[in-house]
């Protein structure tokens, strides 16, 4: 549905895993476009099989008929200064401009500990208002320079990573402009310690980009308490599609329409293909968003 101010997208992460090559990593980037495509979707984020030319992916995408949602960027601002992100952004800052993408996902990978062997708790963490200053300022210079090409940046607050709590979100958001966007992930949300429903609502004025992924709460509880890696925590199920988990993803479009959210929502659920089969599952994700989005509009928040 085009004239929607809210669209539906998907990461490709339903059918093979970049972190993870073992899970689905034979599956053809053409199955993933296919089967979205069938399933209703609109638009795809990027994976590490998409082209990384800008005319070669809009060709691939137009042949199916999708756009390019977004797509990811490690980032490194937490130990190297602006200037040098600027740098080092150059190439995929033009595959998402020249593609119409409004936002680029942003992860602070630096220290990060999301694809290590070591324990969550074991998150590089900032610890004194300099540090967040200093960060939110280098943040803020290098998320000017994104937004001087139409592209806004979205922070994906993540497990394992310096930004992982709800009161880390709030750290960064007081400390950045308002040329930082903040990609808001109920799953990581609820994994980091947060009510997701709360922590948008908080946070909605800067919410630029929206990641939607359920969560299994056993699963979760025994990943703090039996110290697994965020990748174990993947692969034992802790994330799932929208409607197969406990959050109130009901909640969380009523309060994005309410506020007149114009963006992306994306199913982007980590799980083991074998065990999630992923036609069934992204349907599964599609259903519920698309149900809750159709149901009649809730009056805007002036």
């Amino acid at each position: 549905m085009k004239n929607d101010p809210i669209r539906i997208g998907i990461n490709p992460i339903s059918w093979s895993n970049d972190d993870l090559p073992s899970l689905g990593g034979e599956t053809p980037l053409s199955t993933a476009l296919t089967e979205g495509k069938a399933i209703g979707y609109e638009g795809f984020e990027l994976g590490n099989k998409f082209p990384k030319e800008p005319e070669a992916l809009r060709d691939l995408m137009a042949g199916y008929g999708l756009d390019v949602v977004s797509g990811w960027y490690s980032g490194r601002a937490a130990v190297r200064p602006a200037k040098e992100e600027i740098v080092a952004v150059g190439k995929h800052l033009r595959l998402l401009a020249e593609n119409g993408c409004k936002v680029m996902v942003y992860g602070e990978v630096a220290n990060a500990i999301q694809g290590e062997p070591q324990p969550l708790y074991k998150r590089p963490r900032l610890r004194t208002a300099d540090e967040w200053k200093r960060y939110g300022d280098n943040l803020t210079e290098f998320a000017k320079f994104t937004l001087a090409h139409g592209v806004r940046l979205a922070y994906h607050h993540h497990m394992g990573a310096y930004v992982e709590s709800p009161d880390d979100v709030d750290q960064l958001m007081a400390h950045t402009g308002e040329e930082v966007g903040l990609l808001f992930d109920s799953g990581h949300t609820y994994f980091g310690g947060g009510d997701p429903l709360a922590v948008l609502d908080k946070h909605i004025g800067r919410i630029c980009h929206v990641h939607c992924k359920d969560v299994r709460p056993g699963v979760v509880r025994m990943a703090r308490n039996r110290h697994w890696t965020f990748l174990q925590s993947v692969l034992n199920g802790a994330f799932t599609v929208p409607g197969d988990g406990v959050i109130d993803f009901a909640g969380i479009i009523a309060s994005l329409k309410r506020h007149g959210y114009q963006g992306w929502l994306v199913v982007e659920a980590e799980q083991d293909p074998a065990v999630a089969p992923s036609y069934a599952f992204a349907e599964k994700g599609y259903q519920t968003l698309r149900q809750l989005l159709d149901r009649e509009p809730v009056k805007e928040v002036a």
